[in-house]
């Protein structure tokens, strides 16, 4: 069985941060769960957007039965919702004795799907450790490893889209061989537009050409 649906999501509303660009400094105005400044919460609405996130996507057909996410906490905030009320449906379709078991009740935390930073000098924020991610997100899958490691050095935007194929290579063959037929994959505005250009295989002439709209309103 091959994978046949591939769903990419983007985090949700967040807040900012700073970066001092001689010095590599981080900054955010509003404290980071983990303390990462580069690692921010969602916002209320995003919050809120989450949670309809979550509710579509358990329409979707063929059911989702593979969740990767991208570590960073707003991620896995954004994807949560989904992965609750999966375990739910799961759990109600056990009591009645009908129904199959699914994966989709677990994150499987993608470095591949991390953030884009710009190439630098100096070296860029990570995610928090599983250690630390795991007594915050219970469906934290602390077993997986990530087939793809973005450079702490940032990347260029060519950079980029080969370290976005390379991770979406190495989940559609983990998925053909576990026979998974719809996974969703949660990351960033920039990592998704490349997931777009990556799947699609369309390159357009302008890296700045808004062919794929990754934002949230």
């Amino acid at each position: 069985m091959q994978l046949s649906v591939q769903v990419d999501v983007g985090d949700t509303f967040r807040s900012n941060w700073l970066v001092d660009p001689s010095t590599g400094s981080y900054t955010a105005s509003i404290p980071s769960p983990t303390g990462i400044p580069v690692d921010p919460a969602l916002t209320a609405h995003g919050v809120d957007q989450a949670k309809e996130l979550g509710a579509h996507l358990l329409t979707v057909d063929p059911p989702i039965d593979a969740v990767y996410s991208s570590p960073y906490y707003r991620c896995l905030q954004t994807i949560t919702p989904f992965v609750s009320l999966k375990e739910d449906q799961l759990k109600s379709l056990r009591e009645k004795h009908v129904g199959p078991s699914s994966d989709a009740t677990t994150i499987r935390p993608e470095h591949g799907l991390c953030e884009w930073y710009g190439a630098a000098p100096f070296e860029h924020p990570t995610p928090a450790s599983p250690d630390v991610l795991k007594p915050m997100f219970a469906h934290f899958d602390e077993t997986y490893r990530s087939r793809v490691v973005p450079s702490r050095n940032g990347e260029t935007i060519a950079q980029l889209h080969d370290r976005v194929a390379a991770a979406v290579e190495a989940i559609i063959a983990q998925c053909d061989a576990q026979g998974k037929r719809a996974v969703v994959l949660c990351s960033h505005a920039a990592a998704i537009i490349a997931l777009g250009r990556v799947l699609t295989g369309v390159m357009p002439e302008s890296i700045d050409a808004e062919d794929f709209r990754a934002f949230t309103r």
